[in-house]
């Protein structure tokens, strides 16, 4: 380990020393480390706001970056903002004084469920009816998810230490929810598709298991794991079956009815007895919500929280959170009803024209390896020169593609931003160059690879696992 490195990191000194970029505001306007003596005019706090985001919005409206503006377009947001500010006041939990919140949640609900063919799962058994709740996001989702599976399982099973078995691509958020609620989480390796190994997977089953995860598609690949074959593996073992689709689950049921190969992914298979789906990606609503489903209304149950004795009288809540801004599910449910069926077809056929013109020209160059049956989300690798050497010449050209590591690569999650005219082609230019590039490159390590080199030992994914906690506490610096 470096070790002065190391000591830099543990210091007492403030973490913002390290992350400077990460201030670009403190020198152009006034910071606020207490409140002002007297309050601020409106207008002028609006105009410092407008130049912040339109400063920002450059960075991503050119289409060079990788997922993360899901962005449905500007008269688009224009709208649900407007939505959004008749009930952004709204607390979602006094539902006497704003039934709206029931007619927002309980649609999105009901047309989330029946776009994952819901309705299948009640004809395969009469007492399934797919049900479930909005939440604030996919962490939400999945924690709530694996919530219910730890408490069906000690109530239906007896298991009071809980395990789960997923494989390496799920994403962290399951970690997360195992870390919170006490689960053992088994990780386990890819097939050589980047596919959940699933017989690998069987044989992490212990008695303790309390269910299966596998994703639509997965964040690091975008591949479809074999859902069938765990859903099958579910079924056997009597455990439940999570199926995260929060980046995937609102653009593959379009994308299969546009006649793409699509494996069955959702209540489809009886095995699956939860998913998450993010409304706030693919969905088009604003940031901060998802769904996340259940097979039936007695697993549902296990979700919910209630208290009786409470001197200040009942109080129940769905999830975790308690007081919800009814805005968001405004906006949501706007966004669903005005694009309807035709709308998230367009987009999909829009994102996956693009995906299809970026997976030609790929072809096209043979240092270059697709990881995985890609879809809508495209991963590159090389076997012949330094992935991250060819990812540092597209960041000097103003692309912002995701890393990805274990086997080096990034990925290109294509979002409506993409499907500009030129843009797929621009991509391909300068991929072309980066391949150039890393056959030379000015210095031998890659800047954007020098961070992932560190989790190859113990002591560099500590001194990694520092780094990372030191910018979160840089994020909340003055």
């Amino acid at each position: 380990m470096n070790n002065n490195l190391q000591e830099n990191i543990m210091t007492d000194q403030s973490a913002a020393s390290f992350f400077e970029d990460m201030y670009p505001y403190r020198n152009r306007f006034k910071t606020n480390a207490s409140f002002p003596e007297k309050g601020r005019d409106r207008e002028e706090v609006y105009q410092e706001l407008l130049t912040i985001s339109q400063e920002e919005d450059k960075k991503w409206e050119n289409g060079q970056v990788s997922g993360t503006m899901y962005h449905g377009g500007k008269e688009h947001y224009a709208f649900l903002n407007r939505v959004y500010s008749l009930f952004s006041y709204v607390n979602l939990l006094q539902r006497d004084l704003c039934p709206s919140g029931t007619k927002f949640e309980a649609e999105i609900v009901s047309m989330t469920a029946k776009m994952l063919h819901g309705d299948v799962a009640r004809e395969m058994n009469e007492n399934d009816e797919v049900c479930g709740v909005v939440t604030s996001g996919g962490s939400d989702s999945i924690f709530n998810g694996v919530y219910v599976h730890r408490e069906w399982a000690r109530e239906e099973k007896g298991i009071t230490q809980p395990e789960m078995v997923v494989p390496t691509t799920i994403h962290p958020a399951f970690d997360k929810a195992a870390h919170y609620l006490g689960i053992k989480i088994i990780h386990v390796p890819l097939g050589k598709d980047y596919e959940a190994d699933v017989d690998a997977m069987r044989q992490a089953i212990t008695p303790n298991t309390i269910m299966v995860c596998g994703s639509a598609g997965c964040y690091p690949y975008g591949v479809i794991d074999p859902l069938s074959k765990l859903s099958d593996l579910a079924l056997e073992y009597k455990i439940g079956m999570h199926v995260d689709g929060c980046l995937g689950g609102f653009i593959l049921p379009w994308v299969e009815k546009l006649g793409y190969d699509i494996p069955p992914f959702d209540f489809r298979l009886p095995g699956v007895t939860s998913m998450s789906c993010d409304t706030h990606k693919y969905g088009y609503g604003l940031k901060g919500t998802s769904v996340v489903l259940l097979r039936n209304r007695k697993l549902r149950r296990y979700m919910f929280f209630s208290k009786a004795d409470w001197p200040g009288g009942v109080y129940a809540s769905p999830t975790l959170q308690g007081s919800r801004s009814g805005g968001l599910s405004a906006a949501t449910w706007a966004a669903m009803v005005t694009m309807g069926e035709s709308g998230y077809m367009e987009s999909a056929r829009r994102i996956m024209n693009t995906a299809d013109k970026i997976r030609a020209g790929i072809a096209q160059i043979p240092e270059i390896q697709i990881m995985g049956k890609s879809t809508f989300l495209i991963a590159l690798t090389s076997h012949v020169v330094d992935i991250y050497h060819v990812n540092d010449y597209l960041a000097s050209k103003g692309w912002r593609m995701n890393g990805c590591q274990n086997p080096p690569g990034f990925h290109f999650c294509i979002t409506l931003p993409q499907t500009s005219p030129g843009i797929a082609e621009r991509f391909i230019e300068d991929l072309k160059a980066g391949v150039e590039y890393a056959k030379n490159p000015p210095q031998p390590i890659p800047a954007s690879g020098a961070l992932y080199g560190l989790s190859a030992s113990v002591d560099g994914k500590e001194m990694l696992k520092q780094g990372m906690m030191a910018w979160i506490e840089a994020t909340y610096e003055l």
